[in-house]
């Protein structure tokens, strides 16, 4: 009988997974599972060109409904799964459906972090992270003037700039004490309240919302600093929470995501698990991590599929990312954390174009690069290839970035 592969959960991950299974030679049944009612799409676009409304839907997905079709992967949209029953190696919808598997694969990817206040679940007050929320975010901004946005991590500040740019006034709340705080240095911070001050939004630090509430027509964020800030809509982006729950119900080994081998084998050897949702082991940094980030559920994706396809090639790629803010790219190649020296390169108080490149012990270990591709490539090639960077060197700007190898 044809053996099958059921994936649930119909992200990034879950589109590479499966086209990558039918590549490498997988020639039985091929099942994805997602609870959305639309085919794997790009999530960065949403808080900017689909919101923004440079792109529809179908200019987001990941593939076509054909390439799906063409390659007999059956797509089942709109369907929740409830439990796995790992002995009998089975998978049950919410609607009593139960579908068998040889193989299991759990993309699951993550969900909004609610925002533990009063009024969040108030019209006119959104989270963004699927394409529902930005559809009526999108219906909302047409006919509004102001919006407040509760987050200042990279959501936040690019559905920021999205709304900025459609004209509205924008006013972005950061509970800590600078925005970005989690996740880059200070200078990186101040950079980029600096650009968004300029094109028109308010950026309010160390400000935390206490409750939400509808005044009239519009509502109104409390902060805990007793301020009260008025608005058409509210758009909260306070981070994320992976999608374990499965998982742990199945008795699998869960950390901060689904535990996975460096071939995305859970605890179970015939469940795999791949993108947002896992805790993995990262060799290039030697420690655990969970990645949010597009790279990763791809590259996680093939190494899923090809341990299944029986062709076993190890993940150790190294973490990138990048986000767009107006007329900013900003590119990230490697983990920052626990970094303790910046060098900076380029024009970073008055100019749109720079890199950071962050230092640990005296070894490169990660570089933020805005509108500077050239630095992003040499970053990130350095860090891939193990190869450091004389601190000195790459803190004078004459010397070529080619010269400032060690």
């Amino acid at each position: 009988m044809s053996k099958s592969v059921i994936i649930v959960g119909a992200s990034h991950a879950a589109a590479q997974t499966c086209v990558s299974l039918r590549q490498g030679g997988w020639d039985g049944k091929i099942t994805v599972i997602g609870d959305e009612a639309v085919l794997p799409y790009h999530r960065p676009p949403l808080s900017k060109d689909f919101l923004s409304g440079r792109k529809e839907i179908d200019d987001i997905l990941i593939r076509p409904a054909e390439a799906y079709a063409s390659a007999n992967i059956e797509m089942r949209l709109g369907v929740r799964i409830a439990s796995i029953d790992r002995e009998a190696k089975t998978v049950t919808t919410t609607e009593a459906e139960v579908l068998a598997f040889d193989k299991l694969v759990l993309t699951t990817g993550a969900r909004i972090r609610r925002l533990p206040v009063s009024g969040q679940n108030l019209e006119n007050v959104f989270y963004l992270r699927d394409t529902a929320d930005v559809l009526a975010i999108k219906a909302k901004a047409e006919v509004s003037t102001s919006a407040v946005i509760i987050g200042g991590g990279y959501i936040g500040l690019e559905t920021a700039a999205s709304l900025r740019k459609q004209g509205l006034e924008v006013t972005v709340l950061e509970a800590m004490p600078r925005i970005l705080q989690r996740v880059t240095a200070p200078e990186l911070s101040s950079f980029y309240k600096r650009i968004h001050t300029e094109e028109g939004v308010r950026i309010l630090e160390n400000v935390a919302a206490s409750e939400i509430q509808k005044i009239g027509d519009q509502l109104s964020v409390l902060t805990k600093c007793e301020q009260s800030l008025n608005a058409d809509m509210v758009i909260i982006g306070i981070g994320v929470i992976p999608n374990i729950e499965l998982a742990k119900e199945a008795g699998l080994s869960v950390e901060n995501g689904i535990e996975v081998n460096e071939f995305c084998q859970t605890s179970d050897p015939d469940i795999y698990a791949a993108g947002d949702v896992t805790w993995h082991y990262n060799p290039i940094y030697d420690t655990h991590i969970r990645l949010e980030s597009v790279p990763n559920a791809t590259e996680q994706g093939k190494t899923a599929a090809a341990h299944i396809n029986g062709k076993p090639k190890p993940y150790n790629s190294l973490p990138w990312f990048w986000s767009d803010q107006f007329d900013l790219k900003l590119q990230i190649a490697g983990l920052s954390t626990g970094y303790d020296d910046v060098v900076i390169r380029g024009d970073i108080e008055t100019g749109r174009s720079f890199a950071a490149f962050y230092f640990k012990a005296d070894r490169f270990i990660a570089v933020d690069a805005v509108n500077a591709p050239r630095d992003f490539m040499f970053g990130k090639m350095s860090l891939t290839k193990g190869a450091n960077i004389d601190k000195v060197k790459l803190a004078d700007g004459n010397t070529a970035l080619k010269d400032t190898k060690v």
